[in-house]
């Protein structure tokens, strides 16, 4: 297996076990489940906008599904080139969560919305983690 497709299947792997918890343990507070925003328990008090949050739970489960499906399809059927431009395409795509999604937590996480404190920064190391791991395996696939 080369280097491309052992960054793809990781992802594929840890992004399925978030799914996973999106699906069936939203309120966990591990592994990026939303149990972390505080407002997520206090929505409970509002069943129209806490179904309106299950419903936005859902659908960023059932996209990440999308992606992972597409994943296991390159995987299995891609060239190398199309695992190439793959791994390039999630390098961009993950970029964008400086742009819209870390901005957005690290305002929730100063004004104390989100429990454990700090975790914003736990997310910002995850997420520079993930890119990092995915430009390294990019530079030596392209250096093969």
């Amino acid at each position: 297996m080369d280097t491309l497709s052992i960054a793809i299947l990781i992802f594929i792997i840890l992004e399925t076990m978030n799914i996973i918890l999106l699906y069936f343990a939203p309120s966990s507070r591990k592994g990026n489940g939303v149990g972390i925003f505080k407002a997520f328990e206090k929505s409970k008090e509002y069943p129209e906008i806490h179904a309106f949050i299950r419903y936005l739970i859902n659908w960023v489960a059932g996209t990440k599904l999308i992606f992972i499906a597409l994943l296991i399809v390159i995987l299995i059927t891609g060239t190398y080139t199309t695992r190439l431009y793959a791994v390039a395409a999630l390098i961009l795509s993950i970029f964008s969560f400086y742009w819209r999604l870390y901005p957005a937590i690290r305002d929730m996480d100063s004004r104390d919305e989100i429990s454990p404190k700090g975790y914003s920064r736990t997310l910002f190391i995850m997420i520079t983690v993930f890119i990092a791991g995915f430009v390294l395996a990019l530079t030596v696939s392209l250096l093969q």
